[in-house]
């Protein structure tokens, strides 16, 4: 008598899946210095490279092309969330991310690792 299909052969090494990569659907936040701005009950936060914020500030940097990572602005940058329009609006008077994004620069505190802290104390 003929054996019942499917018949179960332990699957050979060679022949298993191997974990596949799945690009992640989010930016890394790596080598970003987050400036945050409270205003009108609301939080803003941009990203920057953390050396340029300073330089900025100080009038040596110029571009905000240079200073800035990206041109948005961000109610929780960790996770992603942008502001809304109409939270712009009513904290800045303005929806141009440009501009929002200048006085965030100019006003906002700048967010310092710990290591950082350190070296700036030294």
């Amino acid at each position: 008598q003929a054996a019942s299909f499917p018949l179960h052969f332990p699957t050979p090494f060679h022949c298993r899946a191997m974990p596949v990569f799945q690009p992640v659907g989010q930016k890394r936040l790596t080598n970003v210095a987050i400036v945050r701005m409270k205003k009108g009950g609301k939080r803003f936060e941009v990203a920057c490279f953390p050396n340029k914020v300073l330089n900025w500030r100080n009038g040596i940097e110029k571009d905000l092309d240079e200073v800035m990572q990206d041109t948005q602005v961000y109610s929780n940058l960790s996770k992603g969330n942008l502001a809304k329009r109409q939270d712009l609006v009513s904290a800045f008077g303005t929806d141009d991310e440009q501009a929002v994004c200048r006085e965030i620069l100019q006003h906002g505190d700048l967010q310092v690792s710990d290591k950082e802290r350190q070296l700036q104390l030294e």
